[in-house]
């Protein structure tokens, strides 16, 4: 017998907000300290309280708490439920989109980690915020409204970070300011888009593993079971690599690149001058980990640009990565079996 007459496509109607603690969620002794402040102290139901009437028209926000820490101590095991977590309502047909309440500090590492582990069909929507929740003119609620419209948006999909009424995309997304309440910036590649009292005006396409040409793990093969295993084990990962970052600067030496080795590092991230130029006490160092089977990718510590790389270069380059997030690409490059 066929389908029920009666019966009807599921139309999502959800957001679903992932709450992990940061500053968004931060809580002062009094109200005009922007700065001693204890991160990851308002649960998510207080902060979607912040929101009023207007919170979310068109759709019901269902909350979870998933942690509750300052984005400086994220760590490998909260990625990993994280994600898990993003998984299963992404799965979910009721569900538009998801929100994530972030820490500012490692925000585009995790935007990064859930974008290659998911690469989701829907809207995942970190968001954050550069003053507590006790400010006496916090800018999370703004941000946090703004993140549900674009979780909202029809045709909204992949890994996106809003703040500062700008959409971020993951594979771009970098905390570039310390203190003002719009810290981010993508490069030169700019914005996805940008929400406007509450309406989404997009400027290009979203994130996919498709559109973004450097994803490091295409989901085929090893790669893939290696993404299911994080996304999808009823375990946790146990055995991340160690991956580290080194940094050149006048005077850079090797040592630091040897002790590395020494203690078994498993790969590491070179942040290079310019146009990722190192050191040659440096590169030489690096030579010998990568001779010695650790795997070595250059990066540069300049937020604009990329490293423009020749058939001669000894050291692959990170094909257009930020150092964080190039460790985040190796340590999974790393994981696959």
């Amino acid at each position: 017998m066929g389908m029920n007459s009666d019966a009807q496509a599921v139309i999502p109607s959800k957001v679903v907000v992932l709450a992990t603690g940061g500053t968004i969620a931060g809580r002062a002794a009094t109200a005009g300290d922007n700065l001693g402040y204890t991160a990851g102290e308002v649960g998510v139901a207080e902060l979607l309280g912040s929101l009023g009437e207007g919170r979310a028209a068109g759709v019901a926000l269902v909350a979870e708490q998933v942690a509750q820490i300052d984005s400086k101590d994220m760590g490998f095991a909260l990625w990993q439920q994280l994600a898990r977590r993003c998984a299963f309502w992404l799965a979910q047909a009721d569900v538009q989109g998801i929100v994530v309440t972030h820490g500012t500090d490692t925000l585009e590492e995790t935007a990064y980690f859930l974008q290659a582990v998911l690469a989701p069909g829907k809207p995942v929507v970190l968001t954050c915020a550069m003053r507590p929740a006790t400010a006496l003119v916090p800018d999370g609620p703004q941000n946090l409204q703004d993140a549900v419209a674009v979780a909202a948006f029809p045709g909204a999909r992949g890994v996106v970070a809003v703040c500062a009424g700008n959409i971020h995309s993951a594979l771009d997304v970098q905390k570039v300011h310390s203190y003002k309440l719009d810290a981010f910036a993508s490069g030169d590649a700019g914005v996805v888009g940008v929400v406007e009292e509450g309406r989404v005006r997009p400027f290009r396409p979203w994130p996919s593993y498709i559109y973004e040409e450097n994803w490091p793990l295409p989901q085929v093969g090893a790669a893939a079971g290696a993404i299911k295993n994080i996304v999808l084990a009823d375990t946790p990962v146990l055995n991340w690599p160690r991956v580290e970052i080194v940094v050149n600067y006048a005077g850079a030496s090797g040592w630091m690149v040897d002790a590395l080795v020494a203690q078994g590092v498993q790969g590491i991230v070179a942040a290079g001058t310019g146009n990722g130029t190192l050191h040659e006490d440096l590169q030489a160092a690096l030579l010998r980990a990568q001779a010695a089977g650790v795997p070595v990718v250059r990066s540069t510590r300049c937020v604009f640009g990329r490293v423009q790389a020749t058939p001669a270069d000894a050291i692959a380059d990170a094909r257009g990565l930020s150092p964080v997030k190039a460790r985040v690409a190796l340590l999974l490059a790393l994981l696959t079996p």
